[in-house]
């Protein structure tokens, strides 16, 4: 038991016998003390007052007297008007630091028969182009929530919808069949899903030119927009797909096993994978099924041109249309199928997706629009929304070639972290192996890092300069202070001071602990309620900051103790001990973030 949980459980039996009151869990929430008064947590008697009869000082004062005399964590108090001041004694501070020390999975709960199953779709990627910023952002942060989630005692299904068909990928399929001259990956030298994107690009590139040349002719926009003969063909071949068409399904089969290949080596080098990958072409069929079923039932309209709408302006909300006026489905109708089978394959428990704000709209409507077609689990479905992305020389535009590809990006970050750490001397003694694998580490960690401390729902600039400091609140300082630790604690391995003492409970003056050394622990004790806040806020950004915190606090720690030159053999396997703890939560803590800590930087 915690020593928090310990103060609290005395603080309700101190009010029954004190007041005769029964206080709920809430009225007994402790808080760390302010820096500014002395104690370590402190108990707010606020909600005690009138059934004590007596000043929120006298009040305070009576629970103080009592936990001192039973409860034997508490070991001083002082009262600050209706703040109940505490401060634990040494002894417990060090049965907390056994205990933490001997939970190998300290702040993460067991997943177990019958936990919850969340489901969490990230990703989402299209096959008409490569990876980029964007989905780097969307990829880490779906990540890490697995992570988390399954820290906080959950089965975590992690799953991908692949938007595999649609007038997108026709656009690309169309601009390879008139201008490809058989390319392929091979014959190129390009990553499938490069190759693809060069193609896309290549279309929009004609496509442009030929709306320019019908508006020259007096043609208005919008209209040249829709008979410019490039997406009239595109559609004809988005028809031909819809209907099976031999040669249409064959190009589109071969193209995509290009980009396949091409994202699966982007995911290994970021580091995610999935357990069931959807794809869209699978799934719209089923989608289509369910808007015909919710328009038989009156659920939904059809227009004179044949189009399916949903009418939702009694939920506030505008018409959305679910099919085209040639039967061509839109990305609700596919969304609605993918959810159907999701569910119909696993017995799921909640589903979140990690979706930019842009799609708020889309999904305010899906989990209408599923639970208008009989769903329950329609309204409770979780939009993860996060914000845009940018890099310091502006916004992405894909259509135009100008997107900052991920795996250019990712490429960079590990070039930068080589670069960085041979003029900081951080590679000595190392084989060239050694160095590259460490870059590699570091340079993700930078990356990701940089990424999720941010807090997902705001806009955010990635500067990949700022990313690689080895100082400051960034991936780099964090590692580098896990390395140093593990160094410190090789060489207490060989000279045995870690050994020297069994145990703390052994300790012979357990009263020894500095200020800091308590800051320390009663900061790694933490690490349970900030894994379970970011399980219940959704946010990886919470387990960032506390990593950064905890290293911040370590670093302070020692640069004012001596570790391994301590002279008190007791002393010195405290401090051991405590840094080995540090390293690892923040071990634990970078695992939930997608990062790696290396032994040696």
């Amino acid at each position: 038991m915690n020593i928090e949980t310990l103060i609290s459980q005395a603080a309700g039996e101190a009010v029954k016998t004190l007041y005769g009151m029964e206080a709920n869990e809430k009225m007994l929430q402790l808080q760390k003390t302010r820096s500014e008064f002395e104690g370590n947590l402190t108990l707010v008697v606020f909600p005690f007052v009138k059934a004590a009869r007596k000043s929120p000082e006298q009040t305070a004062n009576e629970i103080g007297q009592y936990l001192v005399e039973h409860c034997p964590a508490v070991e001083k108090f002082n009262v600050v008007k209706g703040f109940l001041n505490l401060s634990v004694g040494q002894g417990a501070w060090l049965q907390l630091l056994e205990a933490i020390d001997q939970d190998e999975h300290f702040g993460c709960k067991p997943v177990q028969e019958g936990s919850p199953l969340v489901m969490i779709e990230y990703s989402s990627p299209n096959t008409n182009k490569p990876l980029h910023l964007g989905h780097v952002r969307n990829n880490l942060l779906g990540w890490s929530l697995a992570q988390i989630m399954e820290a906080n005692g959950n089965h975590v299904v992690k799953t991908n919808i692949v938007n595999d068909r649609g007038i997108h990928i026709c656009k690309s399929m169309l601009a390879w069949q008139k201008w490809g001259n058989g390319e392929t990956p091979e014959s190129s030298g390009k990553k499938g899903d490069h190759l693809i994107g060069d193609y896309y690009v290549l279309f929009d590139k004609h496509y442009r030119e030929e709306i320019k040349e019908l508006v020259s002719q007096g043609m208005d926009e919008e209209k040249a927009k829709q008979e410019a003969p490039l997406i009239k063909e595109a559609h004809e071949m988005l028809v031909k797909w819809e209907q099976g068409d031999a040669e249409v399904r064959a190009l589109w089969e071969k193209m995509n096993s290009w980009v396949y290949a091409g994202f699966d080596e982007t995911y290994q080098k970021m580091g995610v994978k999935f357990d069931k990958i959807y794809y869209e072409s699978q799934t719209y069929l089923r989608g289509k099924a369910k808007v015909e079923e919710g328009l038989s039932k009156g659920l939904f309209f059809r227009k004179d041109d044949g189009s399916v709408w949903a009418d939702l302006t009694d939920a506030g909300l505008d018409q959305k249309l679910l099919l085209r006026s040639d039967g061509t489905s839109v990305y609700m109708t596919q969304d609605i199928g993918t959810a159907e089978m999701r569910f119909h394959d696993y017995p799921i428990d909640k589903m979140i997706y990690v979706v930019g704000n842009e799609q708020n709209y889309h999904f305010q409507v899906l989990s209408l629009l599923l639970d208008r077609l009989g769903f329950s689990w329609g309204k409770d479905l979780v939009h993860f929304s996060y914000g845009m992305v940018e890099l310091p020389n502006g916004k992405m535009k894909s259509r135009e070639g100008t997107v900052v590809d991920a795996d250019d990006l990712m490429q960079l970050m590990v070039d930068d972290a080589y670069q960085t750490s041979m003029e900081l001397g951080k590679f000595a003694d190392m084989t060239e192996e050694e160095r590259r694998e460490i870059a590699r580490i570091v340079g993700m960690g930078a990356l990701k890092y940089f990424i999720l401390k941010v807090d997902a729902r705001k806009n955010m600039l990635f500067n990949p300069e700022e990313s690689i400091d080895f100082n400051g609140n960034t991936g780099p300082f964090i590692q580098y202070t896990h390395a140093r630790i593990r160094s410190i604690l090789r060489k207490a391995a060989s000279n045995s001071s870690l050994s020297s003492t069994s145990s703390i409970s052994s300790l012979s003056s357990p009263s020894s602990l500095s200020s800091k050394e308590v800051e320390l622990i009663q900061k790694m004790n933490e690490f349970t309620a900030v894994v379970e806040q970011a399980g219940n806020d959704y946010s990886p950004s919470g387990i960032a900051n506390y990593c950064y915190e905890l290293t911040k606090l370590f670093n302070q720690f020692y640069h004012d103790y001596s570790i391994l030159n301590e002279p008190d053999e007791q002393k010195r396997f405290v401090r051991l001990m405590i840094a080995r703890n540090v390293a690892k939560i923040l071990k634990s803590g970078m695992a939930l973030l997608g990062i790696e800590v290396p032994e040696r930087m």
